[in-house]
């Protein structure tokens, strides 16, 4: 069973030439049963199948789905609307972005799959590297693993250019210790999102990234 029509990605190329209330009013059945159904009816699923590994998920739809509302206060681009849908399933949903998930957006341009840490306050920080030093072996197991190497490759992230003296000697050992972020990304073609194996994808992307983490979520408990 496929989980989108082609209009889900039509919508969003329609959306992208008529950025404006005005236009989205209009169309607001469209977005309805093309888009906005389609993608809880998905997210419902995928927190189901999730949680059937995870106990700690539990949480419904509207606690992972972000609005396609765009924040434009401090934007310079205007535009009031988002072009792809997006979520995050995490034991937090999308209340604390710091809480390891995976994070998904389905648009025209690609379907993207994210894992890790992305944004972690200074203390996570501190935790996850304290728990490279401490664990680097279980953070090497957690990314070298043959799914989550054939599907992410490595991990990703801003390197701090000057670190902490008790960290310097050891990213002569493990360079990622020097991240400031720790996350992965996988990019599939947009047509995916029409497939019937959209959802065996993202379920395999949930387990390839599933290591790095549940590592990542005990390092900053």
């Amino acid at each position: 069973m496929a989980w989108f029509t082609p209009d889900y990605n039509k919508f969003f190329k329609d959306l992208a030439k008529n950025n404006n209330k005005e236009w989205f009013d209009a169309n607001r059945k469209r977005y309805e049963a093309s888009v906005k159904k389609p993608f809880e009816a998905f997210v419902a699923e995928a927190i189901a199948r999730i949680a059937m590994h995870d106990k700690a998920i539990a949480i419904e739809p509207k606690e992972a789905i972000f609005r396609i509302n765009k924040d434009i206060r401090f934007s310079k681009d205007k535009t009031p609307y988002k072009l792809e849908a997006s979520a995050i399933i995490s034991p937090a949903g999308r209340k604390d972005h710091s809480v390891p998930g995976i994070y998904f957006a389905f648009g025209p341009e690609a379907t993207k799959f994210y894992g890790g840490c992305y944004q972690p306050e200074k203390e996570q920080l501190l935790a996850i590297r304290e728990a490279i030093m401490k664990d680097g072996k279980g953070f090497r197991k957690a990314i070298s693993g043959k799914p989550f190497v054939t599907l992410f490759k490595e991990v990703q992230g801003e390197a701090n250019k000057v670190l902490p003296p008790e960290f310097k000697a050891h990213a002569i050992k493990e360079p990622l210790i020097a991240n400031k972020q720790f996350y992965v990304v996988a990019e599939k073609p947009a047509k995916l999102v029409e497939e019937a194996k959209l959802m065996d994808a993202f379920m395999e992307h949930w387990m390839a990234m599933r290591p790095l983490n549940e590592w990542l979520a005990k390092a900053i408990r």
